[in-house]
């Protein structure tokens, strides 16, 4: 087995147990102690795993955030695809909460015609919104630079008055231990509120986010349904286990 196959083996043994022994990374990938313990050694070196007496454990850097402007260009097909699946669960007389990503910023074109109310703490999102004539209500408060995400207690106290039928979030990070994360409390705390506020909750993630973590916690996976695109089994067979799984189909 090439070394890189090896590499990937052992990510993959680590999303799904956290700790892995040195036995059972030996037994899966054939190969011997000693060149498994060379590979913990480079992968520990990379940040992927910490070695642990007998193993090793997942290691993992906190997830930063881009800008709006940046993240708006990354994986638009997945984005699109993802955005057009999440459009199919609104319904007519709808009241929607339109959180301030990018993925959910690709659902808009798709609410055209329908009699729904949304509302959202995306600037973007809200000035499109009304471009195509959607009743919208965008919450007040500061406004986040980087993102353009209105963000602080003045946009939490609305909220906390607000009742949806329907919650579409963007996520920086989805992982089976620390669940639904982004980098910013305050973009965490809106979120998470929205959640709360919400009879159906859902996350709308292309492949990128799927085992990493950000600074601040929004829910645990069982919180929210989840719609992504091209995720291989073993992450799919994993995250059916914590959530459901929608698969935008391409």
């Amino acid at each position: 087995m090439f070394t890189e196959e090896r590499y990937q083996l052992i990510k993959d043994l680590l999303q799904e147990q956290n700790i892995v022994k040195m036995q059972d990374i030996v037994q899966v990938t054939g190969s011997s102690e000693s060149t498994i313990r060379r590979d913990l050694s480079a992968l520990e070196e990379k940040g992927v795993l910490i070695r642990v007496h007998g193993g090793a454990k997942r290691g993992y850097k906190l997830q930063t955030e881009p800008e709006m402007e940046i993240k708006s260009n990354l994986n638009m097909d997945e984005k699109r695809l993802i955005a057009k699946r999440a459009a199919d669960f609104i319904e007519n007389d709808d009241v929607l909460f339109l959180d301030a990503g990018s993925t959910t910023y690709e659902m808009i074109p798709f609410l055209q015609g329908k009699k729904i109310t949304v509302v959202t703490n995306g600037v973007p999102h809200a000035s499109l919104l009304a471009d195509l004539r959607i009743p919208t209500i965008l919450l007040g408060g500061k406004i986040k630079l980087e993102t353009k995400a209105i963000i602080g207690s003045t946009c939490l106290g609305q909220l906390e008055g607000y009742r949806f039928n329907k919650v579409f979030l963007g996520m920086n990070g989805i992982d089976s231990e620390f669940g639904f994360t982004t980098p910013d409390i305050e973009e965490a705390a809106i979120k998470a509120k929205a959640v709360e506020h919400g009879a159906r909750k859902y996350v709308l993630a292309d492949s990128s986010k799927f085992g990493v973590v950000s600074f601040a916690k929004v829910a645990d996976l069982a919180d929210c349904d989840v719609i992504s695109v091209g995720l291989d089994e073993r992450k799919r067979k994993r995250l059916e286990q914590e959530t459901t799984y929608w698969e935008a189909k391409v």
